[in-house]
């Protein structure tokens, strides 16, 4: 999702619209090509750049409820997902899913017997992100296979997410106008959402007709508009959260995006909905056949 005005109805102006878009640019330069190739190759490379994504999701995730990872509770949320992707990478995906449940409660479970809890902390919150990384992480292996339709299937999500939150960032800069969703992030507009639409259903269009020339554009765009709009829910949902913590960014590791949960946070909520849609086919394994057929 893009930033709006800095008043309601407005652009911002000159130099202030674009004052991150050179740290954007940069790092979105080096570590995109970096995905895209992993992506591309797939086997250990491609669950090399989940494990380490993963990881590091999990370190965010238990920064941001004020724990650490090197004793428990905190410990909990990256030993749950090791567990269930080491799973996924078997081939155990129900056993996957079951221990990311598992984790979620036995990681709230630690946090609420934990003596330096403050009285009346929310547990829930901290278990919720196991699933929240977990489920994702798990899909995108799922998804992937080892066939040319799973490669197929993680670029064109990928693809989507990104062309969603660059064309809703450029869209919403440029134009402006009335905020999304004021009391959950100020700075996201309605033209920038629409923006991001149309970005997301041409880079569908773009990958699914690239790998698939006989494809059904209409039942490409709609599948892309719906993973367009899971995105944008999700970079929504992550800025709650963020409001939640009372933070600007989820850590300060990749300059002018904060951290990874800043830059994946839409494609933590398009995964597990492109999963529905291969489930809703009637696919059993990630992979199968075409995403958009």
């Amino acid at each position: 999702m893009a930033h709006g005005s800095a008043e309601p109805g407005l652009a911002p102006t000159g130099a202030k619209r674009w004052r991150d878009l050179r740290k954007r640019a940069l790092s979105a330069a080096i570590l995109g090509p970096l995905a895209l190739l992993a992506i591309w190759l797939g086997a250990g490379w491609y669950t090399l750049m989940i494990a380490a994504g993963t990881a590091i999701l999990a370190w965010e995730w238990v920064h941001l409820c004020g724990l650490r990872v090197r004793r428990l509770p905190g410990l909990a949320v990256p030993l749950a997902l090791f567990a269930a992707s080491v799973a996924a990478v078997a081939g155990r995906y129900l056993v996957a899913l079951v221990l990311l449940g598992l984790g979620a409660a036995l990681a709230s479970l630690a946090a609420l017997r934990d003596p330096r809890r403050a009285p009346g902390a929310p547990v829930l919150r901290f278990g919720a992100g196991v699933l929240y990384v977990g489920l994702a992480g798990v899909g995108l292996i799922w998804l992937r296979g080892e066939e040319e339709a799973g490669r197929a299937a993680v670029l064109f999500v990928v693809l989507i997410v990104w062309a969603s939150d660059i064309g809703a960032y450029m869209v919403g800069r440029l134009v402006g106008g009335p905020r999304l969703a004021p009391a959950i992030s100020p700075n996201k507009t309605w033209s920038g959402a629409a923006g991001g639409l149309a970005a997301a259903i041409a880079a569908g269009l773009g990958v699914a007709l690239g790998f698939d020339p006989g494809a059904a554009p209409g039942r490409v765009a709609a599948v892309a508009a719906l993973l367009g709009i899971a995105s944008a829910l999700g970079d929504l949902l992550e800025s709650g959260i963020k409001r939640h913590f009372h933070v600007k960014d989820s850590s300060g590791l990749i300059p002018g995006h904060g951290g990874l949960l800043d830059r994946v946070d839409g494609l933590l909520a398009a995964v597990p909905v492109a999963c529905a849609v291969a489930l809703a086919q009637g696919m059993t394994t990630g992979g199968e056949r075409f995403l958009w057929t």
